[in-house]
């Protein structure tokens, strides 16, 4: 099985990943936890790039790293997995592609359609969550949370990774993004409000995936 959490930074997806990861171990299941981009020494290497790069990246290319890592990912770590009967979370996989380099920085959906149908081979998450949060909110808790930790007394700015520091404006084209993906892709992709409660989201969750436990 292989799921996906989607949505902006700050929405609580790494929260409910975790929360999932405990669930499916206290009740004897194998499961792999891998982030995009990452999971893997080339894909860190790429994320690092992507996210605390000085220069700006042309959206091409920011493209074709995202699809880089993907690549690399989903041969050495993703099917593997898959093979071996595990249950495989991700934080963040092609949606984020679809919601972020398509709606938010303007490229074609349609190159991205054939990106994804080239890394992927037809590998789809069997379930995705979206964790709906509003980029003003979004923001909001990230400034509490910079605000929060020991880094309160440095410059705020500097806590803030290359793509958040893109603007409300192009987070809120992202979040358009993703309302065009739950729509497409309503088959797997079930729409959570960020806002609510950490555990009423954990428990709608765990009913989704496992109705009958």
């Amino acid at each position: 099985m292989l799921i996906s959490f989607e949505g902006l930074d700050a929405s609580g997806k790494s929260t409910q990943l975790k929360l999932l990861e405990s669930h499916l171990k206290s009740i004897g299941k194998d499961s792999l936890c891998l982030r995009e981009p990452g999971g893997i020494l080339l894909g860190e290497e790429i994320r690092n790039i992507l996210l605390h790069h000085q220069e700006e990246i042309h959206p091409t290319a920011e493209l074709l790293l995202f699809f880089a890592s993907r690549a690399e990912l989903i041969e050495r770590r993703i099917r593997p997995a898959l093979l071996r009967g595990e249950i495989v979370i991700l934080d963040r996989f092609y949606d984020s592609t679809i919601a972020y380099q398509g709606f938010g920085r303007g490229i074609d959906l349609k190159i991205i359609e054939q990106l994804i149908s080239i890394v992927t081979q037809g590998l789809e998450p069997n379930h995705t969550f979206y964790l709906d949060i509003s980029p003003e909110a979004a923001f909001q808790r990230k400034t509490q949370l910079v605000e929060s930790n020991q880094f309160a007394n440095q410059d705020r700015g500097n806590q803030l990774d290359r793509m958040e520091r893109s603007g409300l404006e192009f987070f809120r084209k992202v979040q358009e993004g993703y309302h065009y993906v739950a729509k497409k892709f309503h088959h797997r992709v079930v729409t959570l409000n960020a806002e609510e409660n950490i555990e009423s989201l954990h428990k709608k969750i765990v009913s989704q995936l496992f109705p009958n436990i």
